[in-house]
């Protein structure tokens, strides 16, 4: 008889049980739910973008101490776990469905019309966020501090090498994948928690790379560009917007190659080529 209560950590086994069948109910959930979503997911991961900025700022963008960058990592995961708590649709989480592809649940066309439909949705939420920071006088915080902190963080990115930005968007979904995976042993919402800050504050602290916070930033940057010209610091000049659909091109690959081949095949070939109960 299955346990109906109980307080131990569900098994990696049966997490990975849950991964396909949850994998299953979002390819096939309604276009406006998984739309209205993930633009959801894209606001909510800004808000953890727009406090790392703040935590960050002034220290400028090769300087930081230690301790500023996992202290910003942390903030900066708290946008991640509202997202993923709040059961909106995440991009590179939902990089996990491919178990249910694998496990022939649903269709590689699922599994693609899931992927882009969430990434457009996170696109236009993270957009709607830059559009609320840029107009609501933050970036004039501390004598423009915030600002040419929002700024600097968009340069930074853009100036990467594609190679990097990709291996950068390897570990950054590792790390996503790896926390969400670990959040679903957890019974509670305390255990989630735990479960997915310490993953996720590294994404801030190594300055990793994942696609929603590509699609925030950066937008954000170059709207300051237009709402704030008077606002600049060195290197604005590589901030435009055929360098952002380069960065966004090499972090979405890179995101995918982590989550998918680096997680979710792995245990799928773990777990579920020889699917047992467990004891």
């Amino acid at each position: 008889m299955p346990e109906i209560y109980g307080s131990d950590a569900f098994s990696p086994r049966e997490v990975a049980r849950k991964v396909e069948d949850v994998g299953v109910s979002k390819a096939r959930a309604p276009f406006i739910e998984t739309s209205m979503l993930g633009i959801l997911a894209g606001g909510f991961v800004g808000l953890g973008g727009l406090y790392f900025t703040l935590v960050t700022a002034g220290a400028g963008p090769d300087t930081l101490q230690p301790g500023i960058r996992v202290l910003g990592g942390i903030v900066f995961a708290i946008g991640y776990v509202i997202a993923i708590l709040s059961g909106t649709e995440v991009f590179t989480s939902n990089n996990l469905l491919v178990m249910s592809w694998a496990a022939r649940k649903i269709s590689a066309f699922d599994l693609l019309r899931n992927w882009l439909l969430i990434l457009a949705a996170n696109g236009i939420g993270a957009f709607g966020l830059a559009l609320v920071f840029v107009y609501s006088g933050l970036p004039g915080m501390n004598e423009e501090a915030l600002g040419k902190r929002a700024l600097e963080i968009a340069v930074q990115k853009v100036t990467l090498p594609f190679g990097q930005v990709f291996f950068l968007g390897v570990l950054g979904n590792l790390f996503v994948c790896i926390a969400v995976w670990i959040s679903m042993e957890g019974r509670s919402v305390t255990d989630k928690i735990l479960a997915l800050m310490l993953p996720l504050s590294a994404l801030g602290a190594l300055n990793l790379e994942h696609v929603l916070a590509t699609l925030y930033f950066i937008p954000r940057a170059m709207l300051m560009q237009l709402v704030h010209p008077e606002i600049t610091v060195a290197g604005i000049e590589a901030l435009t917007f055929g360098a952002f659909l380069k960065n966004l091109l090499a972090v979405t690959l890179g995101n995918i190659v982590g989550g998918t081949f680096m997680v979710a095949l792995v245990y799928h070939v773990v777990y579920r080529l020889n699917p047992r109960e467990d004891h």
